[in-house]
């Protein structure tokens, strides 16, 4: 999200001030119901497989399934989502390595199920297999954000920015709780 500062023609003439800054919003994100259930606002700074564990604690129902892109390919963020009881998709390096087994580790790790797979079907087919695709729900709750409130950020103070954008989340999922009609099958 852009926030205040210089204007595109200042850019484009004058070239990048210091003032320009953007800030994060990382989402998790209901594949069912499309509704945002965990919500994260950091500085630009902040690598995505930092939140994940503010992101998972956020959310109250039961995780089946994490799905999220390179950026999240950390043992942290496998060790996260194991610990909710999750499985990950998340497709490793290209250059990834399975990891030698330990004696303390009764389990395969799931990063090395997820390469001993590519390895054996490819990428391509384990993103098919896996689900990995139902990441793009929450790109698609951010375009939707970006949208109907604009991409911009109006507040000045991060504290301010984080509360508009959270505000913005609830005011989406409202939106998505109306919109979607109730249905169910009609016997007769």
């Amino acid at each position: 999200m852009k926030v205040y500062g210089e204007g595109e023609w200042k850019v484009r003439t004058h070239g990048v001030g210091k003032r320009r800054t953007w800030r994060k919003l990382h989402l998790g994100v209901d594949e069912g119901s499309g509704e945002i259930l965990g919500a994260v606002v950091t500085t630009n700074d902040m690598a995505d497989c930092e939140v994940l564990p503010d992101i998972l604690e956020q959310i109250d129902q039961p995780i089946e399934q994490v799905s999220g892109d390179g950026g999240y390919d950390t043992k942290g963020c496998y060790d996260t989502i194991s610990q909710h009881g999750a499985r990950a998709i998340i497709p490793p390096r290209s250059n990834a390595k399975i990891q030698l087994p330990s004696n303390t580790q009764a389990l395969p790790y799931p990063r090395d199920e997820n390469l001993r797979r590519i390895h054996q079907v490819g990428r391509k087919q384990w993103k098919l297999e896996s689900g990995y695709h139902r990441r793009s729900l929450s790109e698609t709750a951010i375009f939707r954000l970006k949208i109907i409130f604009g991409g911009k950020l109006r507040r000045r103070f991060f504290d301010n920015q984080a509360v508009e954008l959270f505000l913005q989340c609830a005011a989406l999922n409202r939106m998505i709780q109306l919109g979607k009609p109730d249905s169910y099958k009609v016997e007769g």
